[in-house]
C-alpha cells in the first residue's frame, strides 16, 4: 500500500527565492562560499539575506566579522537580521554563546531551525542564500521538505571521499523534488605564490565526474587560496577585501551564473511524499 502526502511548507514573507548551499561533508569550504556567493549576488545590485543553518557549528558570525557578542533586535516578537557588507544575516550564533555547544537531538535542532525561520522578519528578499549544515539528517531533511527551496548547490572538493558524500547530497535533494543547479568545485588547484605553479592537490576530475552522473553542470572551479583563508578568518569575505584576486572573480562569476539560473527557475512547491507499506 502507498500514500502520498504533501508536506506543510513554512511561509517566508518577503522572500522571492531560496537558494540551499550544502555539502555532503564538513571541511569542503561550503560556508566560506556560501559567504562570498551572498556578497557577490548583493555585488550585482540583488537584495540578499544569508540563514545560517548550521545549529551544531554555526560560522558566518565569524565568516562576516560580527563580534561574539552579537544579538538581533527584536521587533513584535520578530528577529530582525544583521546587517553586514550589504547582507541580512541570521545565525544560530546570534541566539547563544560562541562556547556554549548546542546538546540537541535531532527534533529539537529541527524546531529550533522552524522557529528561526518563521519568526526572522527578514526584508523583501531577492534571494535568500541557506547556509545548510553539511550531511544529510534531519536538519537537511525539515529544510529541503518545509522550505519552499527554489534550487541547491553542492559544493565538494575534487577529491574521491568528498565527491561520495556529495552524490549523497544530491539524492536527497531528487528525492525532495529540490533541483540542483549546479556542482561548486572548490580547492580546485592551488598557484605557488613565488613561482606560479600550478597544483592540483586535492586531484582533478572530481567535479566533472559528479557532474556527468548526475547531468548537472559544474559552475565554478575555486581555488585552494590562502588569501581567501585569511580574509574569512579575518571576518572580511574576499570578495570585498581582495576584489581583485582570482578568487574573487572567481566569486564573482559564479554569482553571474546562479542569478541567471535563479531568475530561469520555476517557483518551488511542496514535495510529494511516498509512504509504501510492503
Amino acid at each position: 500500500m502507498s500514500e502520498n502526502k504533501q508536506v506543510d511548507q513554512l511561509h517566508l514573507p518577503g522572500v522571492n527565492t531560496i537558494l540551499a548551499v550544502a555539502s555532503g561533508k564538513g571541511g569542503v569550504g561550503k560556508s566560506t562560499v556560501a559567504t562570498n556567493l551572498a556578497v557577490a549576488l548583493s555585488a550585482l545590485g540583488q537584495k540578499v539575506g544569508l540563514l545560517d543553518a548550521d545549529i551544531y557549528g554555526p560560522s558566518q558570525g565569524t565568516l562576516l566579522g560580527l563580534p561574539p557578542e552579537t544579538r538581533p533586535d527584536v521587533q513584535n516578537e520578530q528577529l530582525i537580521p544583521i546587517q553586514a557588507h550589504g547582507i541580512f544575516c541570521m545565525s544560530m550564533s546570534f541566539l547563544g554563546s560562541s562556547k556554549t555547544p548546542a546538546i540537541w537531538r535531532g527534533p529539537m535542532a529541527s524546531g529550533a531551525l522552524q522557529q528561526m525561520l518563521t519568526q526572522t522578519a527578514w526584508p523583501d528578499l531577492e534571494v535568500l542564500v541557506i547556509d545548510m549544515p553539511p550531511g544529510t539528517g534531519d536538519i537537511q531533511l525539515t529544510l529541503a521538505q518545509r522550505v519552499p527551496v527554489t534550487g541547491a548547490l553542492i559544493v565538494t572538493t575534487p577529491q574521491d571521499i568528498a565527491l561520495l558524500d556529495a552524490r549523497k547530497g544530491i539524492e536527497m535533494f531528487n528525492k525532495v523534488e529540490v533541483p540542483v543547479l549546479g556542482v561548486i568545485e572548490n580547492m580546485s588547484t592551488f598557484t605557488c605564490g613565488e613561482c606560479g605553479h600550478q597544483t592540483a592537490i586535492f586531484g582533478t576530475g572530481g567535479g566533472d565526474q559528479i557532474a556527468q552522473e548526475y547531468q548537472v553542470p559544474v559552475l565554478s572551479r575555486l581555488p585552494l587560496s590562502l588569501e581567501t583563508r585569511l580574509a574569512s578568518d579575518a571576518g572580511r569575505p574576499i570578495v570585498v577585501d581582495q576584489p581583485e584576486s582570482a578568487s574573487a572573480q572567481e566569486f564573482r562569476a559564479l554569482g553571474e551564473v546562479v542569478a541567471s539560473k535563479l531568475l530561469n527557475q520555476a517557483p518551488a512547491t511542496a514535495p510529494m511524499i511516498s509512504i509504501v507499506d510492503e
